[in-house]
């Protein structure tokens, strides 16, 4: 199979040079994918341009990105608008927010949103199979909640399990469940439903005490 040959024509462009040698550019009409691009590593080249090119095109410079397979990207500059160089430093890396972890904490601090005079016991119960996310105490027993981003039958089925083990230690049982998620699949529900789990919706910015009702306008 032969190599795609591809060609942008002359017109304004952001070229990004990134510190891995990575090189992409970009339209102004598209939120993130670059028109073009070398993935590092590559090595980047600036040459003089052909003799037509400058005098037909107004071509000052050529810039060759090679990659280490070969791939070859071609990108001959005109007029430079801006051209600026910035040291990033060290980048943290992508912290997420509301995710089960953070979900599974907050509950730990309320468990009475999940129900009414619940009272946590413990997070991370551990099961011969895996731990139980939070184990709470109510007045008729023990609770175990599983605690998802997006609660799918994947979810159910491992709260089932659990349960199933929970209920046969003297110690423990009866058992209840509770599969809470800030969303729930209808497919998920109907199963939770039908082995006898209670589902609950999370609202994670009420749990974390953002949602002011006194601010609605509905």
């Amino acid at each position: 199979m032969g190599r795609l040959t591809a060609h942008l024509p002359l017109a304004t462009r952001l070229i990004l040079v990134k510190a891995d040698g990575s090189v992409s550019i970009h339209a102004d009409d598209r939120a993130y994918k670059p028109l073009n691009w070398m993935s590092p590593p590559c090595t980047l080249t600036i040459t003089e341009p052909d003799p037509d090119a400058v005098e037909q095109l107004g071509i000052n410079e050529v810039w060759q990105v090679r990659a280490k397979d070969g791939d070859t990207l071609h990108i001959s500059i005109a007029d430079v608008f801006h051209d600026s160089d910035h040291n990033l430093g060290i980048d943290p890396g992508l912290q997420k927010d509301g995710v089960e972890e953070n979900l599974q904490a907050l509950l730990a601090e309320h468990p009475g949103t999940l129900g009414e005079g619940l009272k946590l016991v413990q997070r991370e119960y551990l099961t011969p199979i895996g731990p139980v996310d939070l184990l709470c105490r109510e007045d008729t027993g023990y609770v175990a909640v599983e605690v998802k981003r997006r609660g799918e039958i994947d979810g159910v089925e491992q709260l089932t399990r659990y349960l199933e083990l929970m209920n046969r230690d003297p110690q423990l049982t009866p058992v209840r469940g509770i599969f809470a998620a800030q969303q729930i699949k209808p497919q998920a529900r109907t199963l939770a439903t039908d082995r006898g789990i209670e589902c609950r919706l999370i609202d994670y910015d009420a749990l974390r005490g953002l949602d002011n009702a006194d601010e609605r306008l509905f």
